[in-house]
């Protein structure tokens, strides 16, 4: 059986690098696996907005980006001010490295769309995700 210092030693929050020529010759990004603390910030910030009903500015796969995208170290690139900003990127981009941070973060198609909805949309349908 693992211990307490084992498991929380344990080097969990993989990563997926991610080409993104539209921002460079040879450019790629870092996705992370989501820690249980963003998840639940992630989470809890979809229901506040539901129970709010906000639908201004929701800028959903920007939001998760910036809680998925980090430097070698693991530190998140983007704050949660800079969101508005990274929503401007091109779409295509972003569809793109939403896919991927879904997929390492294991979300299922049901949790994207429930957690869409509480913002107040569902995903586009050409979005490509599964």
């Amino acid at each position: 059986m693992l211990t307490r210092e084992e498991i929380l030693s344990a080097d969990d929050l993989k990563t997926e690098a991610v080409p993104v020529p539209e921002w460079g010759d040879g450019a790629e990004v870092l996705v992370s696996v989501l820690d249980g603390e963003r998840r639940e910030y992630f989470e809890r910030m979809a229901q506040e907005r539901k129970d709010s009903k906000v639908s201004a500015e929701d800028h959903f796969r920007a939001t998760l980006l910036a809680s998925v995208l980090v430097d070698e170290s693991g530190n998140r690139l983007f704050s949660d001010e800079d969101i508005p900003a990274l929503n401007k990127k091109s779409s295509v981009v972003l569809d793109r490295l939403f896919t991927v941070a879904q997929r390492v973060n294991c979300s299922r198609k049901e949790d994207i769309e429930e957690l869409a909805k509480n913002y107040g949309r569902a995903p586009s349908e050409s979005s490509g995700t599964d």
